[in-house]
C-alpha cells in the first residue's frame, strides 16, 4: 500500500470514528452541545420585588411584583417543568410552557390570566422580598440555569465568583 492510500485510509478511519463517537455520546452530552434547553441561553434578566404602593397590598400590587425570564437565543425553548424559587423555597414551576427566541415571559406574583407574554403565580401573598433576596431559575431536571440577587446580602453562586448588576431594576447575576 502506498503512503498516498495510508494517508486517505486513516483519515477516513478518523473521520468514521469522530461521527460514530458522536453518535454514541449520551443524550445529556448531546443536549448540552445543543441551544434547545439545557445551555439554551435563558436568564433571570430583570426583577421588580416586593413593589407595594402607599396602602396598596392586593392583588395588583402583587402583579407589580415580577421576574423576567429571557430566551437570548434564536431557538423555542420548552420551559415546562423549570422552575423559579426565591431563598424561602417559594417556587413556581412552569406548565406547558414554552419561550420563544429572543423573546421575554414575565412572571407575576399574583392572581391573572397567563399569555405568551405574561405568566402568573396565582399567590396571595409577596414573595421577592425588596431588601434582600434571590430568584433562581432551575430547569426540569433541577438544575441550575440562572440566579439574580440583590439587597444587603447580596449571594455568591456556586462557584463563589459574586458578579456584578446585571442593568434592571433590581438583582446581580450569578
Amino acid at each position: 500500500m502506498s503512503s498516498r492510500s495510508i494517508r486517505r485510509f486513516a483519515a477516513a478511519t478518523l473521520v468514521a470514528g469522530t461521527a460514530l463517537g458522536a453518535a454514541a455520546l449520551p443524550a445529556s452530552a448531546q443536549s448540552a452541545t445543543r441551544p434547545d434547553g439545557y445551555r439554551s441561553g435563558v436568564v433571570i434578566s430583570d426583577v421588580q420585588s416586593d413593589f407595594r404602593g402607599f396602602g396598596d397590598h392586593g392583588n395588583r400590587s402583587l402583579n407589580r411584583e415580577w421576574v423576567d425570564v429571557t430566551n437570548t437565543s434564536r431557538h423555542r425553548v420548552n420551559l415546562d417543568g423549570w422552575t423559579l424559587s426565591d431563598r424561602d423555597g417559594h417556587t413556581y414551576t412552569f406548565r406547558h410552557y414554552r419561550l420563544d427566541g429572543r423573546a421575554t415571559v414575565r412572571v407575576h406574583t399574583g392572581v391573572g390570566r397567563d399569555t405568551y407574554r405574561d405568566l402568573f403565580q396565582d399567590r396571595r401573598t409577596s414573595v421577592w422580598d425588596r431588601r434582600s433576596d434571590t430568584a433562581t431559575l432551575r430547569n426540569d431536571h433541577g438544575r441550575y440555569v440562572d440566579s439574580a440577587s440583590w439587597g444587603d446580602r447580596r449571594h455568591r453562586d456556586h462557584d463563589g465568583d459574586h458578579r456584578g448588576d446585571r442593568g434592571g431594576r433590581h438583582g446581580h447575576r450569578h
